[in-house]
């Protein structure tokens, strides 16, 4: 992935390590440019936040041109007071890129040595072991980022080949010098957005997975409940054309194509015919689901929309316009985008909890499942208990997800004596959306393995293609439930099934 002052889409580098840094002598001259006339406004006297001055609220305290290397160690060195569970050694990697990126683009004062620092890292797979908590938002992620900015300084851990080691070693082992920053490049380093736009990248890539398969599992409940597929016709949904709602209910058709199971086609097959008592409409939790995943749908591209934007610009403060001559104070280490589209994503999570957990529990009740008994129990004894629990955790499972979704940017906190008086909570937001997915997907997969007992009483020839060859994944590694046993390695099979793709 080539690496300059032109925009990149982030699905490039989701899981991309190599990075190419342009080395024409124009872009070198265009980056180093900036930084010049940065050092020339030092040397002029004239005071610049964060390079001749403290930070924060001791903007006020001025700094000599000299004190400028001291200025720059201080800061990522009283930033190191990072805490809570360590961010993975993906999301180091998409930070240190995603920080590259905004500084490669040349507004941000620093010389391409400091870019070239970033390449060499990245390309040798030398991650910054970075704690997750500890930034509110604005001025950036300055906390996780000083690990960064440390570890290109030669200092604090990093993650080298799957071990976490001092920094000092792993440069002494691959002879890689330890970075003196410049005037205002640590500051450049800190005074972004990557840690919450590296999290949202990685979250929403897991979260879309999980989604594809959630869409898979509502599919097979329109076969396994004997469901009206009228919901899901184009007519229906070019009525209200939300391209969300018109994607998945054509996705959710398709894949029941074939089914033997679906209301017209069960009357077909089985001479089926509705009882007298039985209502003509499925519940809402079925007929409304291309409503319910539409929004998602539709609310995740606005997401990648949105963060997208977020690591192709320019987040530091301040901005240096060496081309028109000008310093600019500003406030885009502002994490608002990423905060209210985390914040979205968390309630779309809390939804597809909701409806999963309803669906699920009319596909194990007696009284809604049409036929297939009580708890899914392929053995009717008494003594036997089928489905029972395993509904009780995903319900469970169901509420930890929703309570996971009030807004982390209502809950802004004043810090930094008030200089810091309004702040995004982005990051914050990001880690609550990604705590969702590990219930999410031990959610699913409870769901699938019902989904798979249904089959095996409903008759996997009376199935959809797409549905048998899920049911075929999984019976390859999970055997029937027969009888009572413990289901906690069978959810921990298909949790990996469900990483890996297996059902979206």
């Amino acid at each position: 992935m080539i690496i300059d002052n032109n925009n990149i889409d982030y699905k490039n580098f989701i899981y991309e390590s190599d990075v190419k840094l342009n080395s024409s002598q124009e872009y070198k001259d265009f980056i180093n440019a900036g930084h010049s006339f940065l050092i020339d406004n030092i040397k002029k006297g004239r005071p610049i936040y964060g390079v001749t001055t403290g930070y924060g609220e001791a903007g006020q305290n001025y700094a000599a041109f000299e004190e400028a290397e001291e200025l720059q160690k201080n800061l990522f060195t009283f930033h190191g007071c990072g805490v809570g569970e360590y961010l993975s050694e993906d999301i180091s990697r998409i930070m240190m890129t995603v920080r590259m990126i905004s500084l490669a683009k040349g507004k941000s004062g620093i010389s391409y040595d400091l870019l070239k620092q970033f390449e060499l890292l990245l390309n040798n797979k030398i991650y910054p072991l970075i704690p997750s908590q500890g930034s509110v938002g604005a001025s950036g992620d300055l906390t996780p980022l000083s690990y960064i900015a440390a570890v290109i300084a030669g200092e604090r851990e990093v993650i080298y080949k799957g071990q976490v080691r001092p920094t000092s070693e792993v440069y002494a082992e691959l002879g890689i010098a330890a970075y003196t920053f410049k005037p205002k490049e640590a500051l450049a380093i800190m005074n972004g957005t990557a840690a919450m736009s590296a999290i949202a990248i990685d979250s929403i890539a897991k979260f879309e997975i999980l989604l594809h398969s959630a869409e898979s599992f509502v599919a097979a409940i329109f076969e396994l409940l004997l469901c009206d597929t009228t919901p899901l016709e184009p007519f229906v949904h070019d009525s209200k054309p939300f391209d969300g709602q018109r994607k998945t209910a054509a996705y959710i058709l398709k894949k029941c194509e074939g089914s033997k199971l679906t209301h017209e086609a069960f009357s077909r097959y089985e001479n089926f015919h509705l009882e007298k008592e039985q209502n003509i409409q499925d519940r809402y939790s079925i007929r409304c689901a291309p409503q319910v995943l539409g929004v998602i749908y539709d609310n995740l591209a606005i997401a990648k929309r949105w963060i997208e934007t977020e690591i192709n610009g320019v987040n530091d403060n301040p901005l240096i316009d060496h081309i028109g001559g000008k310093i600019y104070t500003s406030g885009n280490f502002y994490g608002g985008y990423i905060a209210h589209a985390m914040d979205t994503m968390r309630i779309c999570a809390g939804n597809l909890a909701d409806i999963l957990d309803k669906e699920f529990g009319l596909l194990v009740d007696h009284k809604f499942n049409k036929g297939l008994g009580e708890s899914l129990k392929i053995n009717t004894k008494s003594t036997h208990h089928g489905f029972k629990a395993m509904q009780i955790t995903l319900s469970s499972l169901s509420a930890d997800v929703i309570m996971n979704t009030i807004p982390a940017s209502l809950h802004s906190r004043p810090t930094e004596s008030f200089n810091q008086d309004k702040v995004s909570m982005g990051t914050t937001a990001a880690l609550h959306f990604q705590k969702q997915l590990p219930n999410l997907a031990n959610m699913l997969s409870i769901a699938i393995l019902g989904m798979a007992q249904a089959v095996d009483l409903r008759g996997e020839e009376k199935c959809s293609a797409f549905l048998q060859q899920n049911y075929r994944k999984i019976r390859e590694k999970i055997a029937p439930l027969t009888e009572d046993r413990r289901m906690d390695i069978d959810i921990k099979i298909i949790n990996e099934m469900l990483y890996g793709g297996q059902f979206a």
